[in-house]
């Protein structure tokens, strides 16, 4: 006798990583819930048991981004011996994540994420606190510059930290735009240049 085979298990952690995707590619308000539901292999039903939302899946979605896809780029801010190769690592690194690939779409999720006003305010909220959160790291970097000798003291830490994570995020919007690698090291390379006292600290 023919066994009836089991219905496949809900696989949850895939199908967040499939509405992450299609959520980066597309954006909140354009990605349809049948976009989602086609995306992530589930019908609606299921996705609202899972998710609760398609806001609560977006959020979802974004902190699985930045836990995923932040580190290898942000955690070389660190890595530098000096707060410039940090910063020049960091936009180094961003350079090779931020361009479409064959796995993944171009630019920066949180980057390019809730800038208009059509996005629901949770949304807008939550990721506007990753970018400050850039932020904050950026300058925190700046800051040890300062106090190991390598910036000078009068060195306007807020105005250059909003300065290089401008350059991320202007490069994130390039990348949307067909900015291939080499493309983008010709930003990181001008952005360098502006780096204060003689770029070689």
């Amino acid at each position: 006798m023919a066994l009836i085979g089991r219905p496949r298990e809900f696989d949850r952690g895939a199908a967040l990583e499939a509405a992450m995707l299609a959520f980066w590619r597309k954006g909140f308000a354009a990605t349809s819930m049948n976009d989602l539901c086609d995306a992530m292999g589930v019908r609606s039903p299921s996705l609202y048991a899972a998710f609760g939302s398609k806001e609560a899946l977006y959020l979802e979605a974004v902190e699985h981004y930045v836990e995923i896809f932040g580190p290898p780029v942000w955690d070389k801010l660190a890595e530098g011996a000096t707060a410039r190769a940090g910063v020049e690592n960091l936009l180094l690194a961003a350079t090779e994540s931020l361009p479409e690939s064959h796995v993944t779409p171009p630019g920066c999720m949180a980057t390019l994420a809730a800038v208009s006003d059509e996005w629901p305010a949770g949304i807008a909220d939550v990721v506007r606190k990753i970018r400050i959160d850039m932020l904050g790291m950026l300058r925190a970097r700046l800051e040890s510059g300062v106090a190991n000798g390598e910036l000078p003291t009068t060195t306007d830490i807020e105005a250059l930290s909003r300065f290089y994570l401008s350059v991320y995020q202007g490069m994130a919007v390039q990348a949307r735009d067909g900015a291939a690698a080499a493309e983008l090291t010709g930003v990181v390379a001008a952005a360098m240049a502006a780096w204060p006292g003689d770029g070689r600290a």
